[in-house]
């Protein structure tokens, strides 16, 4: 059976699941995302990379600030779909929107359900030091993250895995999950399974007041940190660099031997910076100080002037 498919998406990260939906032969009928947004220096508007994806593929984008209004509901019920694809769309979906298409609404998720429902599974899966994750594709219902899931791929997050690069990883992976799922959808063989009502936790949007390094912290923690926020939005410290102290963005790094007050440079010579915590010691990797680009630790501390001693905070 031919599917005609609505595909609902904002971010980078939606791109590649709508570009396998095409690649594979689904009838997408219309795309939804985010409306365009100033940005840059110009503060221009710029299109979603998603929007961008489905003009690129001639299929007709719809930006509307909200779902609620009877005009908005009657024009997503033209385009009479048997199904829509939604994955980190950002709008609320109403009852009236869900119950549209004949087979429902499928949410591409990048959590292993019901661990972090909501907004920033990946950065929070990393923070929490967790082992696995994964990317599910679940039946929407009006509750948040709360439906079913019908198909999942589970992936590792090694030692030093940044958020960036389980990001990119579960994107590629989560097109390929969810024509799956529509191939099975097709046949009339997609299962579901409830969530269990157990381990429960969400996945609240990040804030800037988050993002500081706190060396307190054991170093495992503080190792979890900077690479959940890496390389957006950036954890950070400030280092006396000269004259001043400096915000300087750590966006990778490694568990070091070392112990120390929290908070103190252990080492800095050659390519390696070692910043003591609570507990232990971390290797900063690759930095970034403000205005520069992401630099390697060797060639950060060729210019920083930074010795070992000295505290950072």
């Amino acid at each position: 059976m031919s599917l005609r498919v609505i595909f609902m998406g904002t971010p980078d990260f939606s791109v590649p699941t709508l570009m396998e939906i095409v690649g594979q032969g689904w009838d997408v009928v219309a795309c939804y995302s985010q409306p365009p947004r100033k940005a840059g220096r110009g503060m221009e508007l710029k299109k979603t990379p998603v929007h961008e994806a489905a003009e690129s593929l001639g299929i007709p984008v719809f930006t509307p600030t909200s779902l609620k209004s009877e005009e908005e509901q009657e024009r997503f019920r033209s385009f009479d779909a048997d199904v829509a694809v939604v994955v980190a769309y950002g709008l609320l979906l109403p009852k009236a929107i869900l119950d549209a298409p004949e087979h429902g609404c499928l949410n591409g998720h990048a959590s292993m359900l019901p661990r972090w429902r909501g907004a920033a599974p990946i950065n929070r899966a990393i923070m929490a030091g967790d082992k696995e994750t994964a990317i599910q594709v679940m039946r929407m219902e009006e509750g948040l993250d709360t439906g079913p899931v019908c198909m999942s791929e589970t992936v590792a997050i090694t030692e030093n895995m940044t958020a960036g690069e389980l990001h990119d990883r579960l994107s590629t992976l989560g097109g390929d999950v969810m024509v799956r799922a529509l191939s099975a959808l097709s046949r009339g063989g997609l299962g579901e399974v409830a969530q269990a009502e157990e381990g429960v936790t969400y996945a609240k949007k990040l804030e800037k007041s988050e993002t500081r390094i706190d060396w307190s912290q054991p170093a495992q923690a503080v190792h979890n940190h900077i690479r959940g926020l890496s390389p957006f939005p950036g954890a950070w410290c400030e280092m006396p660099l000269g004259s001043k102290m400096e915000r300087v963005k750590v966006l990778r790094s490694a568990l070091a031997e070392g112990q120390g007050e929290a908070g103190t440079v252990l080492v800095a010579e050659g390519d390696t910076l070692t910043i003591a915590c609570g507990e232990g010691a971390v290797k900063l990797v690759q930095v970034q100080r403000a205005g520069k680009r992401a630099a390697p630790a060797e060639e950060f501390l060729r210019g920083a002037n930074l010795k070992a001693g000295t505290t950072v905070s």
